[in-house]
């Protein structure tokens, strides 16, 4: 009779799958833990990566005005839908010629996928993602921002934009417990 098929060899198999687990449990139980203080100590030594795609905005020239010029490209590459564009055609009052004006960027971040592809279809190099990543609210209505309304100053800690803090490979702020 094969050891699988009888009734003693499917319970020994299971004894011996439960101490397996059993000892991995174990081993996890006694190893020394560490938390990470995050909301406490993240002002010097958070580290988020300068490529982390955190939220969208607006790049804006030396005097403030943005560069974005209505050709709803990003809206259209944008897989979800989380880009809504409201532009206008008005006779430009230096050249004479008739011109798309931006009325209002409509961003959702909460549906937003952060895949980037509105970025890099973008011709005119006005939009961008930044590594803030601190975007919790109680209400998803504030998760919709306008972009050409706000005028991005950067991130709720200092130097986020540049990594925040330096990172030290295997070195973490912790408390062991």
């Amino acid at each position: 009779m094969e050891n699988n098929q009888s009734y003693f060899g499917g319970l020994a198999h299971g004894i011996k799958t439960l101490a397996v687990g059993m000892k991995v449990t174990l081993k996890e139980y006694f190893t020394p833990k560490s938390t990470e203080q995050y909301p406490e100590n993240r002002k010097t030594t958070l580290h988020v990566a300068k490529r982390h795609r955190g939220r969208l905005v607006f790049k804006r020239t030396e005097d403030g005005a943005h560069k974005c010029v209505a050709c709803t490209m990003c809206e259209k590459a944008c897989p979800n839908g989380t880009i809504k564009i409201v532009s206008e055609m008005r006779t430009d009052e230096e050249t004479g010629k008739k011109k798309r004006f931006l009325l209002d960027y409509q961003y959702d971040l909460g549906d937003c996928m952060f895949c980037e592809l509105c970025t890099n279809a973008c011709n005119f190099d006005a939009i961008e993602f930044t590594n803030d990543f601190e975007n919790a609210t109680f209400s998803r209505e504030a998760l919709v921002l306008h972009l050409d309304k706000e005028i991005y100053k950067g991130g709720s800690l200092p130097n986020l934009i540049d990594g925040g803090a330096p990172l030290t490979i295997g070195k973490f702020n912790t408390k062991t417990k």
